[in-house]
């Protein structure tokens, strides 16, 4: 989850959407046991979920809010796993409170994604990043806009922004942008992520299978990107400042062309 750029969910009580998910071709398959499971099908979601981690199956898994009825059963289950099974990692809903994720870290001793969605959460996403076992931040620009009161695109640029700092600060990757509930074809999630890689973010939440590979691409390098990169990092090779192109080459550009390749390497891979 620390560098992945395309998260799909599937609802936890719907085990036989689990293998189509993954066959999607997403960098992790997210099952949920919050937002896409009633209340009513908690418990049965829960036991296809840990099932399927164990016979082989693998993603991480989002519980329900720290503060609901069903998290601490949800730790409890996720904690039975361990590492000799397919659990990946944790996405924690509603995150506002740093020490709530270190503690889901500790409890299941697996990374945490930390979903922020709420104005206390932007507000306190600095502490958040740097939580211990948090290795990503990622926004619910839902559930913000219903938390503070606007869907205005200004107050949730700013929300973004926040994200963004607050990752760099701490050392983590770019955080990952909110879901597009447009599932009619992927160019509306096409369309939000290249805005989402625009202004910092380095990847996206995915909710139908058609998302993942417009997603992908979006936030994927473009050739004469990596070109650019390519002739940059062979034009400092020398140390020191340099000039390419009537324009200055220095440490600056040079980390902006690694993490262009950085991220050319990772679309290869995937």
């Amino acid at each position: 989850m620390a560098t992945a750029c395309t998260l799909l969910f599937v609802p936890g009580d719907r085990p036989e959407r689990f293998d189509k998910a993954v066959a999607a071709g997403p960098d992790v398959v997210v099952i949920d046991l919050e937002d896409a499971v009633a209340p009513g099908h908690k418990l049965v979601a829960r036991e296809h979920v840990t099932r399927w981690l164990t016979d082989g199956g693998r993603a991480a898994v989002r519980v329900n809010s720290a503060g609901s009825q069903w998290y601490a059963d949800d730790v409890a289950a996720l904690a039975t796993l361990g590492q000799r099974t397919g659990l990946v990692g944790v996405v924690l809903p509603m995150a506002d409170d740093p020490q709530a994720a270190t503690r889901l870290h500790q409890g299941t001793n697996v990374p945490v994604l930390a979903l922020i969605e709420t104005a206390r959460g932007v507000l306190r996403a600095s502490k958040i990043a740097e939580a211990d076992g948090v290795v990503r931040l990622a926004f619910g620009a839902l559930d913000f806009a219903a938390d503070a009161g606007t869907d205005d695109p200004t107050t949730l640029a700013v929300a973004r922004a926040q994200l963004v700092l607050a990752s760099r600060a701490a050392g983590l990757e770019g955080p990952l942008d909110s879901v597009t509930t447009d599932v009619s074809s992927g160019g509306a999630a096409g369309a939000d992520a290249r805005s989402a890689e625009a202004v910092g973010m380095a990847g996206k939440l995915c909710v139908h299978p058609c998302q993942v590979g417009p997603v992908a691409a979006a936030f994927a390098p473009s050739p004469d990107q990596v070109e650019w990169a390519r002739r940059v990092l062979s034009a400092g090779s020398a140390g020191g400042v340099t000039v390419m192109d009537d324009a200055m080459v220095d440490e600056p550009v040079l980390l902006r062309a690694r993490r262009i390749l950085q991220r050319a390497v990772g679309k290869d891979q995937s």
